[in-house]
């Protein structure tokens, strides 16, 4: 056994005998709830600018609770810091007030990290400290392991992403990201509302699995007897709805892919989808960048943020550039390069890159800009126009048909967005479906499946459609300046321990 596991092993031992101690005072550990009237913070928002004049003149009487976050014990009186989470308060203990009894219960059994309520009148204190004056003591929780205050801190990584509730209590910064999560997710919500988007729901078990490139996880339903898929997006749902009538629908959803783990990648993450009838990808984009710039500017302050030490600017309108451009721009092709298959089939053996399956043109021009270009893209920025190849879900372009109207958006280096103008002609739609059939014969596993009731949906008619999914994790990666979507997601999947 190491030291550290010894050393585990003994506070484990004293906390227990602690708790059985206070059992043994009549007390119970683990009650089952307090009545308070004020939070911490609340306490110091609503009286922290008070003087101790005017809390003589004017008592003020609060049951407050939390965790214990510092004591400083004396013989007849003692000074505890407890906190709601967000803001610390100190108490003050005598003697004399709680009683003897309570008081040598305290000294005896109380530790660092156990929860607490305390009654009593506000007081400041000769330093200026806002303080409760205690007349009561309640205990309410006994931890039985140490804060991570105890080792100085949590600043294991592992630790971190495993037992997230320990970062939580350790890591102020960590409390603020997915506060700041919260507020963004919420922003993304209201604004679409305000737009007249209807918030809806759809299945995250699906027969047949579309809407993205990306391998599905597959489960079974024993009383069905039959296969399904987590949902890798719910793209094909919502456009069945905007068939049906909702002309402006929106879903923040769970998605699951069967892929790597990577700082910009977790198997389970969060979208935001919407889809707007009688829009194309032009207004999409329009509408998109607005509603980002607003939600930065209500979090921020200013359409501006920092990421890895540089500053994005996200005021409006964003630059928009084709991805064919890109694509020969960041790999130094020339147009003879891109002139046809065999040509780029020998830039990639020069480069030597590793074909996409199956190799088209369409798709190895797309594993360019993939390559070199993606993680240049640090201000925001409009990929547009993509190969048609590579878009089984987007509408052609009237001026050329291997392209498709298509955009993703990216900041940091990092994808944030993905839309198009949707196919709505249901005889296309089918042969984009077939097109990726031969795709998945050809050894792309991440190609679409044929669905027939989408197709059916199709048939029943759809108006002209734009749609986008935003990727809400990446969003709050560069929200917080964080470099790993792990950090943005509470609980992130993880290797098993050995």
């Amino acid at each position: 056994m190491s030291d550290n596991e010894h050393e585990q092993k003994e506070f484990l031992k004293i906390r227990r005998e602690k708790l059985e101690q206070l059992r043994e005072a009549g007390l119970e550990p683990y009650p089952t709830r307090f009545a308070f009237t004020h939070t911490a913070t609340r306490v110091k928002a609503e009286f922290g600018d008070k003087t101790a004049e005017e809390l003589e003149r004017q008592p003020v009487s609060v049951r407050v609770c939390g965790r214990i976050m510092s004591m400083r014990v004396m013989g007849k009186a003692s000074f505890i810091h407890i906190s709601d989470g967000d803001t610390q308060l100190q108490v003050h203990l005598r003697r004399d007030a709680i009683g003897e009894e309570a008081y040598g219960t305290f000294k005896k059994c109380y530790d660092l990290g156990d929860f607490i309520g305390a009654e009593g009148e506000l007081f400041i204190t000769r330093t200026g400290e806002l303080t409760v004056a205690a007349a009561k003591l309640v205990f309410l929780s006994k931890t039985l392991r140490p804060l991570p205050e105890k080792w100085h801190g949590l600043t294991d990584v592992e630790t971190r992403y495993r037992q997230r509730y320990l970062d939580l209590i350790a890591n102020p910064g960590s409390r603020e990201v997915f506060k700041v999560r919260a507020q963004a997710t919420a922003l993304l919500r209201s604004h679409l509302r305000e737009r007249g988007f209807l918030e809806v729901e759809t299945p995250m078990l699906q027969p047949v699995y579309g809407g993205a490139n990306a391998r599905p996880f597959t489960t079974h339903h024993n009383a069905l007897d039959i296969d399904l898929y987590m949902r890798i997006a719910p793209e094909l749902y919502l456009k069945r709805l905007v068939a049906g009538g909702f002309e402006r629908v929106f879903e923040i959803n769970r998605n699951f892919r069967n892929e790597g783990i990577s700082t910009q990648h977790n198997p389970e993450f969060t979208m935001l989808e919407y889809y707007e009838a009688y829009a194309d990808y032009h207004v999409v984009m329009e509408q998109y960048e607005k509603m980002i710039e607003r939600i930065i500017i209500e979090i921020k302050g200013e359409p501006r943020t920092t990421y890895g030490g540089l500053e994005i600017d996200w005021s409006t309108p964003w630059r928009r550039v084709t991805l064919h451009d890109l694509a020969m721009e960041h790999s130094k092709a020339t147009w003879a390069d891109f002139e046809s298959e065999e040509s780029l089939k020998a830039f990639f053996k020069q480069r030597g890159l590793e074909l996409p399956k199956p190799a088209i043109k369409g798709k190895m021009i797309y594993e360019l800009f993939d390559h070199y270009a993606e993680d240049k893209l640090f201000q925001p920025t409009f990929v547009i126009d993509f190969p048609k190849a590579v878009s089984p879900l987007s509408k052609a372009s009237p001026d050329n048909p291997e392209i498709a109207e298509r955009f993703e958006m990216f900041a940091g280096g990092l994808e944030l967005a993905n839309g198009f103008s949707e196919v709505n002609d249901p005889a296309d739609q089918r042969q984009r479906f077939e097109d990726q059939l031969a795709q998945l014969a050809g050894g792309d596993e991440e190609a679409h499946q044929m669905d027939e009731d989408y197709i059916l949906a199709l048939e029943h008619g759809l108006p002209p459609t734009g749609g986008i999914g935003v990727g809400i994790d990446r969003l709050v990666m560069l929200l917080t300046d964080s470099p790993s979507i792990r950090d943005v997601i509470l609980f992130p999947l993880l290797r098993p321990r050995e």
